[in-house]
C-alpha cells in the first residue's frame, strides 16, 4: 500500500494481514487500518488459503480474522496459524456472536475476538493488544462467554468438576494464576501480569489442572467462576 505523512517507516511497526472474503470490507479496512502510525497492512486475503500464504511469506505479527470465508474458514484457518505459526496472533472480526463462533474461534487460539459493530479505534486497539500478547474481547463477547460459563457452573454435569470447591493445597500463586485464566488472559499475558516466565506459567496451570483435575482451559474458566476468582 502507498505511504501516507502520518505513517513512519522502520522497525517496531505491526506487520498485519487482513482477511475478509468481501472486497468491501476488506478493502477499505485495510486502508483505514493503514494510516495507524504503528500498523503495516502487508496484505488482504480473500480466504484461508490466502491468509495462510501470506504468513509464509511473512513476515506478520497479527491476522485480522473474519470467520466465514471461503476455501477455508476463519476457524480452520486460526488452527493452522496457531499450529504452524505461533508467534503470529489472530484476532477475529466478525457478524457473528453465537456460542459455538466464539468458543470455536478461541479454542482455535484466536487471542481477540471483536464483532463487526466495533470502530477503528478499538480493532487496532485490539490489533496492537494481540501483537503484545495480550487477549482482547468485544465486550458483547464478553458477556456471553461468562453467561455461558457460569450457566454450565451452575449446573454441572456429573462428570464436570465445576461445582467442587479447590483443593486446599493450592498454592497461592496458582490460585492467582487460575484467576488469570478465568479473566481470559493467555499464558503469555499472565506472565506479564505476573512478571514472570511462560514457562514458570506453564508449570503453575500443570499443577493446578492435576490437582483440581481441570480437563482443559474451558473448564478452568468455569472452575475460576465457580471459585469466584473471576
Amino acid at each position: 500500500m502507498s505511504g501516507s505523512s502520518e505513517r513512519t517507516e522502520g522497525p517496531g511497526r505491526l506487520q498485519v494481514v487482513v482477511a475478509d472474503d468481501q472486497a468491501a470490507v476488506r478493502e477499505p479496512l485495510a486502508a483505514v487500518l493503514g494510516l495507524a502510525e504503528d500498523i503495516e497492512v502487508v496484505a488482504a486475503a480473500a480466504d484461508g488459503g490466502e491468509v495462510l500464504a501470506a504468513v509464509a511469506a511473512g513476515p506478520v505479527d497479527v491476522v485480522l480474522m473474519d470467520l466465514r470465508m471461503p476455501v477455508m474458514d476463519g476457524i480452520e484457518t486460526t488452527r493452522r496459524l496457531t499450529e504452524e505459526h505461533p508467534e503470529v496472533a489472530v484476532v477475529v472480526l466478525t457478524t457473528f456472536a453465537d456460542d459455538e463462533s466464539i468458543l470455536g474461534a478461541l479454542g482455535a487460539g484466536a487471542r481477540g475476538y471483536l464483532t463487526k459493530n466495533a470502530g477503528r479505534q478499538d480493532i487496532t486497539r485490539a490489533i496492537r493488544a494481540a501483537g503484545a500478547g495480550q487477549s482482547v474481547l468485544d465486550r458483547e463477547v464478553q458477556d456471553r462467554l461468562l453467561a455461558t460459563a457460569r450457566a454450565k457452573a451452575a449446573a454441572p454435569a456429573p462428570s464436570d468438576t465445576a461445582g467442587q470447591p479447590l483443593p486446599d493445597d493450592l498454592t497461592p500463586r496458582e490460585r492467582e494464576v487460575l484467576a488469570l485464566i478465568g479473566q481470559g488472559l493467555s499464558n503469555r499475558g499472565i506472565a506479564e501480569k505476573l512478571f514472570i516466565s511462560e514457562a514458570t506459567v506453564k508449570t503453575h496451570i500443570n499443577n493446578l489442572f492435576a490437582k483440581t483435575h481441570i480437563r482443559d482451559r474451558a473448564d478452568a474458566v468455569r472452575r475460576a467462576i465457580a471459585a469466584g476468582l473471576a
